[in-house]
């Protein structure tokens, strides 16, 4: 079975933690746990982390998931590419719209069902997998235009809105 990179579980309940690691083993290469949210850029400047599972509440008696969007913002500034995936036990269909405006990538509720929290993990990490780079964008959109012109490059670049110097620079460099 194919295992995933690194695993970051960032929750206040050391239980939590441990369960997350017994179940997650198999699919992960390594899991780091962190019950300090404020451990959690240290962690991840050592460990490139493939993916962040964080929950939403950390403090006592704090449950509207302020924290855990503090912490998303955190990581998204400094890991634009990393996944976060947001768990809370207080489960609020605003609070998850909220997480996701802010760049999760999807959202967990305690108690979990384990196939679909392994089957939500694997998700987001093959849909990222799956990001096409600018340049490969790029190469594709230009090849589809002077398909479609016929390999006429004069033509394909009037539709690209570039001269035909640059459209034949962008090829060579493309290539």
């Amino acid at each position: 079975m194919k295992k995933y990179g690194t695993l970051l579980v960032a929750d206040d309940n050391a239980a939590v933690l441990t369960a997350m690691q017994y179940l997650l083993e198999g699919t992960f290469e390594q899991i780091l746990t962190t019950t300090n949210p404020d451990n959690i850029l240290a962690l991840m400047a050592q460990n490139p982390t493939d993916l962040v599972l964080l929950d939403m509440n950390f403090s006592l008696g704090v449950n509207d998931g302020s924290e855990g969007l503090f912490w998303l913002r955190a990581i998204r500034k400094k890991h634009p590419q990393t996944p976060v995936v947001l768990m809370t036990a207080y489960s609020d269909v605003n609070l998850a719209v909220k997480g996701l405006k802010n760049g999760a990538s999807d959202f967990i509720t305690k108690p979990w069902d384990n196939d679909d929290l392994i089957r939500k993990l694997k998700d987001v990490l093959d849909m990222q997998n799956e990001i096409v780079s600018l340049d490969e964008m790029e190469q594709e959109h230009i090849r589809c235009t002077i398909d479609r012109c016929h390999g006429n490059l004069t033509k394909a670049a009037e539709l690209l809105g570039i001269t035909r110097q640059t459209l034949y620079n962008k090829m060579k460099r493309l290539s």
